[in-house]
């Protein structure tokens, strides 16, 4: 049986039926199961298979709803919506509207690295609320496939935690089921998911890091170094099982956590004390022993060797575990009210971003007057879909309501009015010759409009405006 010695720097074969002067002895068969497991990615809390969506689609089959218009929509809809996801930075709160008469869905995509957690949480703001089915997808790559569903919310939940097992990019679909909607808000933040292992210190503390050089280039550390006062506290950085305390070897004095939840293994070394007994359970934050330099640090400052064992590949670089990144969005103060209604620009050149990042790449630069349709609203900015179908963030102060008609004007022919620019098959009314119209607003020879009979849409831009004898920019009836 061969023997592996583990120190500050993981499990070393020392040889073949070699006793233990000290520290831990893990037989081979204790490592198989120590790395083992899957790498799925880890779902702790209230997660359950249930594919509600899914389950939903099947329903709608099964009916022969699925047949319908509205059915074919609904399930077109929830592709669409991961095929063209929303790029956000996290993290944010978003709200939008969704039309109870028609089928919608909405995905956001975002980044997530190895050691964070992610929380998304829903709330529907209105009395009556029905199904809204939540799934994360870990998206393709450029040739990986389809998204790959990861987790979803339980029947009636509106949460789901969830922690990646490698750096990728995640998607979180939306969609309340059929002849159900209203006002949604949606919150995705992104955390460490350890706490800090030294008590008052960041990873600004760390002087040594993962993966560097040791014995001449003969080895790598396997951990991060933690520089702190002598007898500064050391914290369980998660609810955890003690699994060893006692004399590492070049550890000095070392802990073994486990972390069930996460498969982890958490190891401290050149420890000062030692404040917990095996077998005993520890809570996040709870103070487990004290920083020395105890074991082949005696000759350096008092630090805390801290390092993580993940199954199956090992020691991984804890960094991200225990990094605190901002994990409250900014709050809305752009009007709600706007919600599903159309807006114009108050001026030229506004900047239409790719995300609600306020660094984020400008996507276009509008003209004035310029309408786009309020889809969502995100702390300062709104989420908006020009008349063209591109869709990013601009400032709330750059827009006002496309309410109050910019002029009014007189066709001198019949036109059509389209509910889209530009969509010749999508006609919602006509307008006689010599009926006047309002105008809300223009995009190059495509004008937005509202008739005398309150329907508003789209036509081809009209000749000189009609006199009006009292000056103002809205015609008098």
């Amino acid at each position: 049986m061969t023997v592996f010695r583990v120190s500050e720097h993981g499990p070393m074969d020392s040889g073949k039926n070699v006793g233990l002067r000290s520290g831990l002895a893990i037989s081979g068969l204790s490592l198989l199961l120590l790395f083992s497991c899957s790498t799925k990615e880890k779902v702790p809390e209230k997660y359950r298979p249930t594919h509600s969506h899914n389950a939903y689609r099947h329903s709608l089959e099964a009916a022969g709803l699925a047949d319908t218009a509205l059915g074919r929509d609904w399930i077109g809809r929830s592709t669409d919506a991961l095929d063209r996801p929303v790029d956000v930075e996290l993290p944010m709160t978003e709200v939008f509207y969704a039309d109870p008469a028609a089928a919608f869905a909405v995905a956001y995509r975002f980044d997530v690295k190895r050691g964070q957690k992610v929380e998304v949480e829903a709330e529907f703001q209105g009395e009556r609320a029905g199904r809204l089915f939540i799934d994360l997808f870990r998206a393709a790559g450029p040739s990986s496939g389809p998204h790959v569903l990861v987790a979803s919310a339980g029947e009636g939940e509106a949460r789901l935690e969830f922690e990646p097992r490698r750096d990728a990019s995640y998607i979180v679909r939306l969609q309340p089921e059929l002849l159900r909607g209203g006002r949604y808000s949606v919150t995705i933040r992104r955390m460490a998911s350890l706490g800090f292992p030294v008590a008052g210190l960041d990873i600004r503390a760390i002087q040594s890091g993962f993966g560097g050089p040791r014995d001449g280039g003969r080895r790598v550390h396997h951990g991060v170094d933690i520089f702190a006062e002598r007898h500064t506290e050391v914290l369980s950085p998660s609810d955890a099982v003690v699994r060893y305390v006692g004399d590492g070897g070049i550890g000095g004095n070392t802990i073994w956590l486990y972390d069930a939840k996460r498969s982890l293994f958490l190891y401290f070394a050149h420890l000062q004390t030692q404040d917990v007994a095996p077998g005993t359970n520890v809570r996040a934050g709870q103070k487990i022993g004290t920083v020395g330099n105890s074991g082949n640090a005696r000759t350096t400052p008092p630090h805390l060797h801290f390092g993580i064992y993940m199954r199956p590949e090992g020691p991984v670089d804890p960094v991200e575990f225990v990094r605190a990144v901002p994990a409250v969005p900014e709050p809305l103060s752009a009007d709600a009210g706007l919600l599903g209604a159309w807006a114009r620009t108050v001026t030229g050149s506004v900047s239409l971003r790719a995300t609600n990042g306020r660094r984020s790449t400008a996507l276009a630069l509008m003209d004035a007057d310029l309408p786009v349709k309020v889809l969502a609203a995100s702390g300062g900015a709104y989420r908006v879909a020009l008349p063209d179908g591109t869709s990013g963030y601009v400032t709330a102060a750059a827009l006002e309501p496309a309410a109050a008609p910019l002029e009014s004007r007189r066709a001198l022919s019949r036109q059509t009015v389209l509910g889209s620019m530009g969509a010749a098959n999508d006609v919602v009314g006509l307008v006689g010759s010599g009926e006047e119209v309002l105008v809300l607003g223009k995009s190059g020879e495509n004008w937005l409009v509202q008739t005398r009979q309150g329907l508003t849409g789209w036509i081809h831009a009209l000749p000189e405006p009609n006199a009006n004898p009292s000056g103002s920019r809205t015609p008098d009836y």
